[in-house]
């Protein structure tokens, strides 16, 4: 099972960090990452591996919307699968 997290808001230092030492506390792989800086607005996009991660998808939810809001930003995650049916013709 496959999920994409979102990262949106104001540059600073250690967000890749934080986010993915919370990723890693809860056995979630990250597949890919991409990250950009427009004009000072930090974005980032995870594709993960949440078929090992311990606990519920929605306490991670929680969990990255918390360290969002400690640092800043806007976390947020979603089911692959909900992509994939939003494009489905």
């Amino acid at each position: 099972m496959k999920a994409v997290i979102t990262v949106v808001g104001v540059d600073k230092v250690g967000i890749i960090a934080k986010v993915s030492n919370l990723l890693a506390e809860k056995n979630v792989n990250i597949l890919d990452i991409t990250q950009t800086i427009m004009d000072n607005l930090f974005t980032m996009i995870m594709y993960t591996n949440i078929e090992k991660m311990k606990g519920e998808f929605s306490a991670l939810a929680d969990a990255l919307e918390k360290l969002g809001e400690e640092m800043g930003v806007q976390i947020l995650i979603t089911h692959e699968d909900i992509y994939r049916s939003m494009h489905r013709i």
